[in-house]
């Protein structure tokens, strides 16, 4: 296998059609580019001219020792992680793409050595972390849920959801509300809502809004910003998706709102699947729900049926990261 750094173009050109997160697209990948300090890294993997594996990674280094991430901290990327795709179907081909793949680009990065902090989460279709494993990298489970809508049916997908969650949209679809999907004016009333909600619980939102508004443009069609309003034009809730080619992403928004006594989040997690079964933006046939790793999220969205679907973090083992992830922050402050 040839493994070598590739630039955006030759990173796009590889970039298969299916298989891969929105936070894998070039475009994502640029606005995390400009509104980060790391060196963005790009390594593809080649059987001849055919790629086979992909890795974004994201390079930091500092007095107090490197930090390579993928994806980076601090802006709201849930996933990132290596994509593999082997022409072979057989498992045996599989995983020596899979392993020799990692091996080198993990050698190249110089992730294990002294002084260096090494932490990837990788995508929900990447399906063996076992080369981490091997090269004494820690390895834990991570959970999404995804609702899989192909050839559904609307009422179909809406008879799977839960009693009280088919009363919450109905009771919200005879208020005067109205759900339309908006632009990055709708994306800024999305964001704002959430800081607010963040601090009133005393948490910080990372992400800024300069870095959410250059994603939101960059990634054009592949953000839908959908918002809730009263008759008055009044905003009372919405939610930022993303959409790779096979999923769209619960992104930022879905925070408590309530009209006349009524909560319209499920209106508008709602109108997101309904449009995935109509229209299938980019190709998308399932949305990832995302918060199926936080207790008080997922019983509220356990109501949607949607399938448990795991991922995996892997990161440097031992005391040696924990005291360069403090040092590191000390340095960022």
């Amino acid at each position: 296998m040839r493994v070598e750094q590739l630039s955006r173009e030759e990173y796009s050109d590889a970039l298969p059609s299916s298989g891969f997160e929105v936070f894998h697209t070039p475009d994502a990948l640029g606005a995390l580019d400009r509104h980060t300090d790391a060196e963005l890294r790009l390594y593809g993997g080649f059987k001849g001219d055919r790629p086979v594996a992909l890795w974004p990674t994201f390079v930091n280094e500092r007095p107090v020792g490197t930090t390579i991430t993928s994806p980076p901290p601090g802006m709201g990327v849930p996933r990132l992680g290596p994509l593999t795709m082997p022409a072979s179907p057989k498992r045996r081909k599989q995983e020596k793409v899979n392993r020799e793949f990692t091996s080198e680009v993990l050698s190249d990065l110089g992730a294990d050595g002294r002084g260096t902090a090494f932490r990837a989460i990788c995508g929900a279709n990447y399906p063996d972390p076992r080369p981490f494993v091997w090269d004494e990298f820690s390895v834990t489970p991570g959970f999404t849920y995804v609702l899989d809508l192909e050839d559904a049916d609307t009422e179909e997908v809406k008879r799977s959801f839960s009693k009280s969650l088919r009363r919450e949209i109905r009771d919200a679809e005879d208020l005067d509300v109205a759900v339309t999907v908006e632009g990055v004016d709708g994306a800024r009333e999305v964001y704002e809502t959430t800081r607010e909600r963040y601090e009133e619980q005393d948490r910080t939102l990372s992400p800024e809004w300069p870095y959410v508004e250059d994603l939101v443009e960059s990634l054009d069609d592949r953000a839908r910003v959908y918002v809730a309003r009263d008759d008055d034009g009044e905003f009372l809730g919405g939610i930022t998706a993303l959409y790779s080619n096979d999923h769209a992403y619960f992104w930022q928004g879905g925070t408590r709102a309530v009209h006349d006594g009524v909560s319209v989040n499920g209106l508008l997690h709602w109108h997101i699947v309904s449009d995935l079964v109509t229209e299938s933006p980019n190709g998308a046939t399932g949305y990832d729900l995302m918060g199926a790793n936080t207790e008080r999220l997922c019983q509220y969205k356990a109501k949607f049926g949607a399938d448990l679907q795991p991922y995996w973090t892997v990161e440097t083992d031992g005391a040696g990261m924990g005291a360069l992830k403090t040092a590191y922050r000390m340095v960022n402050r």
